[in-house]
């Protein structure tokens, strides 16, 4: 594993340039081009925003922006798994070809996909800006530490997913029904205290659902996140990361056969 770490190490260079093409490549050929990274998260928190705050009507102040607080890490999450889970077969012409380390290049794509929710963060603290409600600057030191973690737990999940689609390919469909469901068992766009108590525990085995608490308690409720809640999404995030790495090492093997 420590020799595997250190050939990853040896082709950051690549990552980098990966990273590089992802990002100009993503919306290529586009009229609009790079603002697409605002306007995709703004046209589904708009139709987010209508909904729960016209139609079904949940009673959180400010709703808009509690609803974008938390639509933000959930694009990043949700756009890593899916493309994520197909990231190995499109590149199936440099796997079969070029000796690399194969971690590279889900590394390469959620690494892309995370600096697109670094640019979207744009759009967050304006508006913040807008609402008036300020920020608590101790507890804005919190931020980057829960999007390392979620990172962390989005890159372990792709290197499952991602190594697993390459023999069965089915999984790409199922991934996508997942994420649909998924979305509304995290608290994005509603509390967790709409919870019931009985259900609560439940809930919390979802390893988004502490993640997406934090963010809402660093940006909308400006106080210092609930030391649990980061020990336990932190803990969960490396986890899955480390199970995810050697469940890849382990499928990575024969995916040029497979391909």
């Amino acid at each position: 594993m420590i020799q595997r770490l250190k050939n990853i190490f040896k082709y950051k260079d690549m990552i980098y340039s990966l990273v590089r093409r992802e990002l100009r490549g993503r919306y290529k050929g586009s009229v609009l081009g790079f603002l697409w990274t605002y306007i995709n998260p703004l046209c589904q928190i708009i139709v987010y925003t209508i909904v729960f705050s016209t139609i079904f009507k949940v009673d959180i102040d400010k709703f808009y922006l509690y609803l974008i607080i938390g639509m933000m890490p959930w694009i990043f999450f949700s756009s890593s798994i899916q493309g994520g889970s197909t990231c190995i077969r499109a590149q199936a012409d440099m796997v079969k070809k070029i000796y690399f380390p194969r971690e590279v290049i889900p590394i390469s794509y959620v690494t892309s996909t995370f600096a697109n929710m670094l640019f979207s963060f744009i759009i967050v603290f304006l508006a913040i800006l807008v609402s008036g409600i300020g920020v608590n600057l101790t507890a804005l030191l919190y931020l980057p530490i829960i999007m390392i973690i979620e990172y962390m737990l989005a890159l372990g999940l792709v290197f499952i997913i991602s190594s697993a689609t390459v023999y069965f390919r089915d999984l790409e469909q199922i991934v996508g029904v997942l994420m649909m469901a998924w979305i509304y068992l995290t608290p994005i766009m509603y509390d967790v205290d709409y919870i019931p108590e009985s259900w609560r525990t439940m809930f919390f085995m979802n390893p988004m659902t502490p993640i997406i608490v934090v963010y809402h308690d660093i940006l909308y409720n400006k106080q210092i996140p609930e030391t649990l809640y980061m020990l336990q999404s932190g803990v969960v995030s490396i986890i899955i990361l480390v199970i995810g790495f050697l469940i890849f090492t382990k499928l990575d093997k024969n995916f040029a056969e497979e391909m």
